[in-house]
């Protein structure tokens, strides 16, 4: 049974990716949970049934009292059948409503639909550029992520088990009053205005309220995470007390919104309590004066009282199911901040798949600034051969790193382009493009997996003796096989921690250049590949560096001049232009710019005199 209920929607059934998403709450939820309105119909419709089958229990009730008045054979020999047939509907049938009701929303809405909108914002939030992550938190990111799908399940989860219930419940109440008395339904419908005007008050207050705590929430979760993430530097400075400050300052933030939300709730109960008091006397008190009167039976009395209290029972559950409802709605759209955002770095449309048949680039009045007036690049024009190999040098923010990230296409430049092969890289998909491009970098960051997964990043579909190959050529094979972690995996199964922080930095540049050897791109970029490693383990990554390089096209940036002087050219880049290029003995001869920061360097390092690169 269980399994039928769950396998009802496929979360992750095919779906068009919306590359815009709707920025309004309603148009937001109606795109998430389209696979679920068929089961949402269903689920309202037994949600009524449930309701008037409670209702219609009390009816009988008030029958049933009314029938006491007779002689117990006469009842038993007019309604006997009757009495047999309620008890087995009783027993079997309303049972059985029940269990397809709480079926439908425990079983099929629940667990799918949080997995549907976890699935759908994780593939939405991997499609932003790189340029949309280093302008927020990670953590709060990851809090956005990972709160928004339980918030969609208690959204539905109340509206069907309360809201669509009480709302059936009450209308039931009021037929049934209305057939006992019309003017039974006077006081109900008294307290109905109350109740909604109330609710309404809670719900404009509770929702904003429910943001603010819930943006509290994600700000404290990105700086903690920030502190965990950088736990080294807090140590190394030795600071901890103004760190824990920091923190502090984010959770009384948190206490405040929360302490301000909850003031609501005890307001809310305390109007709650003299309305409910209202109900129970006016229903009842009105029908025993009817019953004094003799215009309503004893049965009347008896289905009004238990209305009365089974409304002044529900009333709270109702409230909290309608403030946790929109409480939840604030959730959703906080988290929409982040997963309702546009994609902003798209595919062109008709981009197709790049055709590599050489390596040539062509870079034509490149211009990118990060949307300041400085900093970047400004109108950088360079052709590099196919098979050419390219040393960028400069100061740090002369504009290196951002010509490897334009070529990369994190980004889009302001002006100008460039071309690959005859292909505007804009034109063409951005996984092609990537594919077609190894890169080591500085600080090469692993995920947190085992050593065979980091390295078979580069190429998934690469054999067992291909990955040992490649991690032999980085000089990582005999280091590999020595670690062990704390699971007690070892070798290549062996995880390397978030980052890769379990192994030292030479360790995790090596596995880096293993991944990169195994991809085997035809293009090269490598930001200070051998900056971490030791001189000894750099010397013969120095050989397995100039053996990838062969045939590919290459893009090498570094502060050690002496790594790239075996390069076909050096570039010179100084605030975002190239002022100087040639081979390394031309540029010393001329004098300038390279030559004073050759004869600068100490220890084979420029000096790190102006902001760090762009």
């Amino acid at each position: 049974m269980f399994r039928f209920f769950e396998n009802l929607v496929d979360p992750y059934t095919e779906y068009a990716a919306n590359d815009t998403p709707p920025q309004r709450l309603l148009p937001f939820l109606l795109q998430y949970t389209q696979p679920f309105r068929g089961i949402f119909v269903l689920a309202a419709l037994m949600s009524i049934a449930v309701a008037s089958v409670e209702v219609g229990l009390i009816w009988a009730m008030g029958w049933v009292v009314d029938l006491l008045a007779q002689d117990p054979q006469t009842v038993w020999n007019n309604y006997g059948g009757v009495l047999i047939a309620l008890g087995l509907f009783v027993l079997i049938l309303r049972p059985l409503l029940h269990v397809v009701d709480v079926a439908l929303i425990n079983n099929t809405i629940m667990p799918n639909l949080g997995t549907l909108v976890r699935f759908r914002a994780h593939a939405h939030v991997l499609r932003q550029s790189v340029g949309w992550f280093e302008n927020d938190f990670a953590g709060r990111i990851a809090n956005r992520i990972v709160q928004t799908p339980p918030a969609t399940g208690e959204v539905a989860f109340q509206v069907f088990d309360a809201i669509t219930f009480s709302l059936a419940y009450v209308v039931g109440a009021l037929v049934l009053l209305g057939e006992a008395d019309p003017r039974l339904m006077i006081p109900l419908a008294i307290w109905i205005v109350l109740y909604g005007l109330l609710i309404r008050w809670t719900v404009r207050n509770v929702s904003p309220a429910s943001k603010a705590s819930s943006d509290a929430r994600s700000q404290f979760t990105g700086r903690i995470v920030d502190s965990y993430t950088n736990i080294h530097s807090i140590k190394m400075f030795a600071n901890h007390e103004a760190e824990l400050a920091y923190g502090q300052e984010a959770i009384e933030h948190a206490r405040q919104t929360f302490q301000r939300e909850m003031r609501l709730y005890t307001v809310m109960d305390m109007a709650l309590n003299v309305i409910n008091g209202l109900l129970i006397v006016g229903v009842v008190g009105l029908a025993l004066m009817l019953w004094m009167q003799g215009t309503a039976s004893a049965g009347a009395v008896a289905a009004a009282t238990a209305l009365g209290l089974r409304l002044n029972a529900m009333t709270g559950w109702i409230m909290w199911a309608t403030t946790s409802l929109f409480r939840e709605l604030g959730v959703i759209q906080e988290g929409m901040q982040t997963i309702a955002q546009p994609i902003a770095l798209l595919d062109a449309p008709g981009a197709k798949p790049l055709e590599m048949t050489e390596g040539r680039v062509e870079i034509q009045s490149l211009t990118h600034h990060y949307g300041r007036e400085t900093g970047g690049l400004e109108a950088v024009d360079l052709t590099i051969q196919p098979g050419e190999k390219i040393g960028l040098v400069g100061r740090s923010g002369a504009g290196k790193s951002t010509l490897v990230k334009l070529l990369l296409r994190f980004y889009d430049p302001d002006g100008g382009r460039i071309v690959i092969d005859g292909q505007d890289i804009a034109h063409v998909t951005q996984d092609s493009l990537r594919q077609h491009i190894g890169m080591v970098q500085q600080d090469s960051a692993l995920l947190h997996r085992s050593i065979r997964e980091n390295i078979l990043y580069g190429r998934p579909d690469a054999t067992e003796a291909q990955m040992i190959a490649a991690a032999t050529k980085a000089q990582a094979h005999a280091f590999i096989q020595t670690l062990q972690d704390s699971e007690g995996r070892s070798g290549y199964d062996a995880h390397v921690g978030e980052r890769g922080v379990k192994l030292s930095g030479g360790q995790r540049q090596r596995i880096a250049l293993a991944r990169v050897i195994l991809k085997d791109a035809p293009i090269l970029l490598l930001d200070e590949a051998t900056s971490a490693l030791d001189s000894e383990v750099e010397a013969a990554i120095q050989e397995t560096l100039y053996g990838m390089m062969e045939g590919k096209t290459v893009i090498a940036i570094a502060h050690r001049l002496s790594t790239i002087a075996q390069m076909d050219r050096v570039l010179v880049l100084d605030q975002g232009r190239i002022v100087e290029a040639g081979p390394h003995e031309a540029l010393l001869s001329q004098g300038g710019l390279y030559a004073r920061l050759w004869s600068h360097q100490s220890g084979g390092f420029l000096g790190q005199d102006t902001e760090d690169d762009a």
